[in-house]
């Protein structure tokens, strides 16, 4: 049997709304790996945000910020921070407008702002905590920012051409290296361990999603995600909180 690559996305296709793995999903996950085929997480999150759920599913390859740091078998192969001086200027950019910013590395998340409510309602739909306080949170290399824009705001992002900007909630953007996506990261892992790009598969829900569902032999939509990432994918499956991975699995002949 020719080994597979399965990309799994976190939020909304690996957790259910509280956060969480659903039994049946852990279960298909280890008859995955024990029929031999390679198993990773593709994620906007940082390293440091589903440090447990690696463990927990006793992965040690992921793609993470979107593509921007990519780990194979524990070993770090891609890691493409923002351009400082743009970075600078965006942060400047934001403070005139008020608009608050959360800058991450791998190990952390920093802010210069206290107690911002859409600071606080974003990370926290996430299950995490509110960042430290800096007063120079540009500190070392920077693989991903949150600028907190609604989405009826103006912000002028056109005129940073080294970033790409994906909107993840409909409070805050994810800043990115231009030409960054989890297509690239996912290709970047597959290209590691020779496999095949007609041999990689991935489950999504969102819009950081759907270049990842284009770009794998098969792209699976949850149930539960939103209809750009259905259209993008080859199908849809069940929801997260309704077997939607152990059932996706199966449709495909992966797991019995």
């Amino acid at each position: 049997m020719t080994k597979k690559m399965v990309f799994f996305d976190i939020d909304g296709t690996l957790y259910d709304d509280s956060k969480k793995v659903p039994a049946t999903a852990k279960k298909a996950i280890r008859a995955l790996k024990e029929r031999g085929h390679e198993v990773a997480i593709a994620t906007g999150r940082a390293p440091f945000m589903f440090e447990q759920l690696r463990k927990e599913l006793e992965i040690d390859t992921f793609v993470s910020f979107n593509g921007s740091y990519v780990v194979v078998n524990g070993e770090v192969v891609l890691a493409r921070s923002l351009q400082r001086q743009a970075l600078e200027n965006l942060h400047e950019e934001a403070m005139k407008k008020q608009y608050m910013m959360v800058f991450m590395d791998h190990k952390s998340a920093l802010t210069d702002v206290k107690d911002n409510p859409r600071i606080a309602q974003c990370l926290g739909e996430l299950k995490m905590p509110y960042p430290p306080i800096s007063i120079n949170p540009l500190q070392g290399d920077i693989y991903q920012a949150l600028l907190f824009t609604a989405e009826h705001e103006d912000f002028p992002y056109d005129q940073y051409q080294d970033f790409s900007f994906v909107r993840w909630h409909e409070l805050s953007v994810d800043v990115l290296p231009d030409a960054g996506s989890k297509a690239k990261g996912v290709q970047k892992v597959a290209d590691m361990l020779h496999i095949d790009r007609k041999d990689t598969y991935a489950f999504g829900d969102a819009l950081n999603d759907i270049e990842m569902l284009e770009h794998v032999g098969t792209g699976i939509a949850m149930g539960n995600g939103l209809k750009e990432a259905k259209a993008a994918a080859d199908f849809t499956t069940t929801a997260v909180d309704d077997d939607g991975i152990a059932n996706g699995l199966k449709k495909l002949g992966l797991v019995l």
